[in-house]
């Protein structure tokens, strides 16, 4: 009798373990039509429409609209990140610049950088490359071929959660862009969307 209880019981042990270790099942999203429940941080269905938004806005101004027609030339500053949440800012820029690509007003250098050159091959394949008698010479990219950017994007992204009663809190995001023309040094364009989110108090936003 007590081997038998014995055996029943660590029978029951290893039910109880095999059910709690249950997981959901891993299912693919439609990132094109999510209809998931909302979090209280930024997902990517925030930047997606945060970047689509900021696009239009900004075609539609006509601060890329280059007179006598043709495109210029955006270099990517600081997009800082003000918020409780370790993003990459990323997130955003990568889909302004494909979105103003694709519209056909600019093309975005990637020689130069606020923190030096995004892809550093074009002034290392100079550095390596000229002089090289493996290289046939007028292969090479010459001297004074770079062309200098005609126009700057920045922005910023700022949290602020504020608590709505005991139980309840708001979250909200600003998504501040900024086009700046180099020349002058006056701003094109400016623009901010704002995300705001209610929620438990038990939820995190970072």
């Amino acid at each position: 009798m007590r081997q038998a209880a014995r055996w029943a019981g660590i029978g029951l042990i290893t039910a109880g373990l095999m059910t709690g270790g249950c997981t959901t099942a891993t299912t693919n999203i439609d990132v094109n039509n999510d209809k998931g429940e909302a979090v209280m941080g930024l997902d990517y269905r925030d930047f997606q429409g945060a970047a689509q938004e900021m696009i239009e806005s900004l075609i539609t101004s006509g601060a890329v609209s280059k007179p006598g027609g043709g495109r210029y030339v955006l270099v990517v500053s600081s997009v800082v990140n003000d918020t409780m949440q370790h993003i990459d800012t990323d997130q955003l820029v990568k889909k302004m610049r494909v979105g103003l690509l694709r519209s056909g007003k600019v093309v975005v250098t990637t020689a130069v950088g606020v923190n030096g050159a995004e892809d550093k091959m074009a002034m290392q394949t100079r550095k390596d490359l000229r002089g090289n008698e493996e290289f046939n010479q007028g292969t090479v990219a010459g001297k004074g071929n770079m062309i200098a950017p005609d126009l700057s994007l920045s922005g910023k992204i700022l949290q602020r959660n504020i608590s709505v009663d005991r139980s309840t809190q708001r979250v909200e995001y600003y998504f501040q862009m900024t086009l700046t023309d180099i020349n002058t040094g006056l701003a094109f364009w400016e623009d901010e969307k704002v995300i705001g989110k209610r929620g438990s108090n038990k939820s995190v936003a970072w």
